[in-house]
């Protein structure tokens, strides 16, 4: 016997299979109602963070990112690991919190793949609940 489960669109008792979120008449209704979550949250995290020119990463910034990649095509952490991975993200080795000398310095840049960028920033900033350091 399948394990069931209620769909989740308001007002609904219809059962679902286990993993499902929505029976088949709300199908659509359910997927228009999370793409606008996720568009309220995305537009609400951009307001709390501002915008990547706001952070210092103007074009000055992306010209130098360009030139870094192309000189340091590969990860760094997965290079160290033995696997080549090429890199998609510039990192600051030292996060540079608003210091303009620490965000220019290209001896405190590395290049990363997106999924080592995502896991190094995540255990400084206590992302992943992380604590901060």
């Amino acid at each position: 016997m399948p394990l069931l489960s209620f769909c989740r669109y308001p007002g609904c008792s219809n059962t679902v299979p286990y993993g499902e979120k929505y029976c088949e008449r709300h199908q659509a209704a359910g997927a228009q109602k999370e793409r606008e979550r996720e568009r309220a949250r995305w537009k609400l995290r951009q307001r709390k963070r501002g915008s990547s020119t706001a952070r210092g990463y103007g074009s000055h910034w992306q010209r130098l990112r360009a030139a870094f990649l192309r000189e340091h095509p590969l990860c760094e952490i997965c290079k160290e690991a033995g696997r080549l991975t090429p890199a998609t993200d510039v990192d600051h080795i030292i996060p540079h919190r608003g210091d303009q000398a620490l965000l220019w310095d290209r001896d405190n840049l590395q290049a990363l793949c997106h999924e080592c960028h995502s896991r190094k920033t995540a255990r400084e900033d206590g992302g992943f609940g992380n604590r901060t350091k």
